[in-house]
């Protein structure tokens, strides 16, 4: 049985959520078909875009991601702060680019007086799109809507393209957020598709490392260009969540890790799972296991196995059972052994 989303996804608990989507049947709609020859890799461009524009709208970061051939891999961010700084006129601008609006919307933004009716009216819509624009379950319902709208226009069909809602899974602290972001960048070497992690395409660690060597690449929002085929101006595309060194979590400004250190430790468990052999473990163990105190072994087997370790919620035990509590969604936790493990 299937839990409302409202117990699976709280800002006030955690920020950061992991949200997965795979196409309709597991059919390789966003890769290579390989019965057919037939290639979509063009499609996984298409979500890359649309998150980063959507990101741009809603108060909704991308902490990391993983776009596959039949299924993408997200870890986001709410930003509180952010929603809690809109401006009634914030509000309207950022609704209005994905949607029409309202004519009431329209009026007030032109300057014109409003009758106390359409004011009622008016405040009741800034309250809705407030709430949506920090909403995890409309920003998926906005990429997802679009993407499946352009694939089928391009297949000249009709018809579901994702098998269901998206997935998600609330990181309740430091280690369930590392381990997260670390699953999520190596799936393509984790599937065997790539064999290092410049060659992992469709990844945030691809662009985090690209932008080393051109850091204007994905470090400031994008120039918005017009689209030839629509005549629309594309929306500017928001950068990735900026590592914070040793910032807390809970002070919710970006990832708190430095990415020098994440990225030796994701070198380290690229390399380990690639060898894949029982027992390998390099003797230069990362700072960051060493700093949290994670074993080896426990770290590569959550490097590998993090989606199935967990259902709707990881983090420390205590943490993962209280959110179960205050969310009515059961006493019953999934994970208590993968859970201790990362937090020995």
């Amino acid at each position: 049985m299937t839990s409302a989303r409202r117990q699976l996804i709280d800002a006030n608990a955690t920020p950061f959520y992991h949200v997965i989507n795979r196409c309709v049947r597991r059919a390789f709609l966003c890769g290579e078909d390989k019965l057919t020859g037939r290639s979509y890799e063009h499609r996984r461009g298409w979500i890359v875009d649309k998150i980063k524009a959507l990101s741009a709208i809603f108060c909704v970061d991308i902490c990391a991601y993983a776009v596959m051939s039949n299924h993408y891999h997200l870890v986001l961010k709410i930003d509180v702060d952010k929603a809690k700084s809109l401006t009634q006129k914030d509000i309207i601008s950022r609704w209005c680019q994905i949607t029409k609006g309202h004519a009431v919307a329209t009026k007030y933004m032109n300057g014109d007086a409003l009758i106390e009716g359409e004011r009622m009216l008016l405040d009741g819509l800034i309250t809705e799109w407030h709430e949506r624009l920090s909403s995890i379950s409309w920003f998926m319902r906005c990429l997802n809507e679009e993407i499946a709208r352009k694939a089928n226009r391009e297949d000249e069909c009709k018809g579901a393209f994702w098998e269901g809602r998206f997935k998600s899974q609330a990181l309740l602290d430091e280690q369930a957020l590392l381990a997260c972001m670390m699953y999520v960048d190596l799936n393509p070497i984790r599937a065997g598709i790539a064999d290092s992690l410049q060659s992992s395409d469709f990844t945030s660690i691809q662009e985090r490392i690209n932008s080393l060597d051109s850091p204007n690449r994905s470090l400031a929002i994008s120039t918005p260009q017009t689209d030839s085929a629509t005549n629309q101006a594309h929306i500017p595309h928001k950068a990735l969540v900026r590592f914070d060194g040793a910032a807390h979590l809970n002070e919710q400004a970006g990832i708190p890790f430095h990415f020098a250190d994440y990225l030796e430790l994701i070198d380290w468990t690229g390399r380990a799972i690639r060898l894949d052999k029982k027992g390998y473990i390099d003797n230069q163990r990362p700072k960051l296991l060493n700093e949290l105190g994670i074993a080896p072994d426990a770290w590569l087997t959550s490097a590998k196995e993090f989606r199935r370790q967990y259902s709707g919620i990881s983090g420390r035990w205590d943490s993962m059972c209280a959110f179960k509590k205050q969310h009515n969604s059961g006493k019953w936790c999934k994970g208590k052994a993968s859970s201790e493990a990362l937090h020995p």
